[in-house]
């Protein structure tokens, strides 16, 4: 942590609520990022330091637990607890809070103890002793699209997707120097990233303004990246997609995201699978479902059917008497995920009743209809 926490109000930067989910937290770092992204804007030094404030602002409040901290250390400054950021001061070994109350050091370090204590809090050095202040940022997660046959979803395939976003540099992998040159240690920060600030009895951080925090002297940046590292550009990615994938899961890729910077780890590559309806098959969990078409005579007097599954055809044994509707239970001939019980198939049979008669088959069911003297709807006389 640093000063801009005080002075800095991150929320507005990403312009969200100061109770935003971290899903809308999100969405607006994307749309901002992307929007004055340098590679976007060429040569707009304004667009370039918007994309670095964002990239500040959702490095804080992008993450839950630093979002925490934030959140407290600007409830401590606004209610005057600290009497602001450039009040501290009387008598040595002491500060003067909110109405002229005296603070201890040792007071204000047990107070936010919780965060790492005033060094941590100013990113300078308190009486526990320095800390550095390089900044590292892990990297954004991206999203991508993925349609599948119903077929690969269920027997599993190994794919690719493209994605557009920040990548590693292709030129100079990502190290931000021209090929052929090196980067070495900042020669004004001696590699930590941050400049101390002496106020009385205070030591105060910033970010270092030769290396902007990063620690590492560039003599020759990159001319593609301009020494940032990263571009934005499509990439393509290889995916496993697993056996038995469903319509709408998410598949994450670890460290297929954007790169983070100062070291920090790349973000995650999130694909929405999408699975095309298949012909013959429907599908619930892992068990799959088809409609069997059986005629009349076959449904009273019993039959056996060949019905697909997803390796070969079964035979069906179908009672007479079979109603329409009636479903029967294949055992393990559904679903086969990688991990547990594969699904079954199940045959709903369905009574077709012809539209057009011959006058032979006409005759037939008149003959089958005189035989009769079942009374079917004889309940419903009973209701009335």
């Amino acid at each position: 942590m640093n000063r801009d926490w005080a002075d800095k109000d991150f929320y507005k930067v990403l312009g969200v609520s100061k109770d935003a989910e971290q899903d809308e937290i999100k969405r607006a770092y994307r749309k901002l990022a992307q929007k004055n992204h340098p590679d976007a804007n060429p040569d707009d030094a304004t667009a370039e330091d918007r994309f670095k404030a964002v990239s500040e602002a959702y490095a804080v409040i992008g993450n839950a637990e630093k979002r925490k901290e934030y959140d407290e250390v600007r409830r401590l400054v606004d209610s005057g607890a600290f009497g602001g950021f450039g009040g501290f001061g009387g008598p040595a070994g002491g500060a003067y809070g909110a109405g002229g109350q005296r603070i201890r050091v040792e007071d204000l370090d047990d107070l936010l103890s919780g965060f790492g204590g005033l060094g941590d809090l100013f990113g300078g050095a308190s009486a526990g002793g320095a800390r550095g202040a390089r900044r590292s940022r892990p990297g954004s997660d991206l999203t991508a699209e993925l349609h599948l046959s119903f077929s690969d979803a269920v027997s599993g395939v190994t794919t690719s997707v493209q994605v557009r976003g920040e990548a590693s540099c292709s030129k100079c992998g990502g190290s931000g120097a021209e090929p052929g040159s090196s980067v070495t240690t900042c020669p004004t920060c001696n590699g930590a990233g941050s400049v101390a600030q002496n106020q009385g009895f205070f030591s105060f951080t910033q970010p270092c303004t030769q290396c902007r925090g990063t620690g590492r002297f560039i003599e020759h940046p990159c001319s593609t990246c301009n020494g940032s590292g990263r571009t934005l550009r499509t990439r393509t990615i290889r995916v496993k997609i697993p056996a038995g994938v469903k319509d709408g899961s998410t598949i994450r890729l670890r460290g297929k995201g954007a790169p983070g910077s100062g070291g920090a780890p790349a973000g995650d590559l999130l694909v929405k699978v999408h699975v095309a309806e298949h012909g013959v098959f429907g599908r619930k969990g892992n068990d799959l479902t088809v409609t069997v078409p059986v005629t009349f005579s076959e449904a009273a007097l019993g039959t056996k059917v060949d019905v697909p599954t997803l390796d070969g055809s079964v035979t069906l044994k179908v009672p007479s008497g079979t109603p329409s509707g009636k479903t029967f239970r294949v055992k393990g001939k559904g679903v086969k995920p990688n991990r547990g019980k594969p699904g079954d198939l199940l045959a709903r049979i369905e009574v077709v009743v012809p539209k057009k008669l011959s006058r032979d088959e006409k005759k037939l069911v008149e003959q089958l209809a005189e035989h009769d003297r079942s009374d079917i709807r004889d309940h419903l006389k009973a209701s009335s």
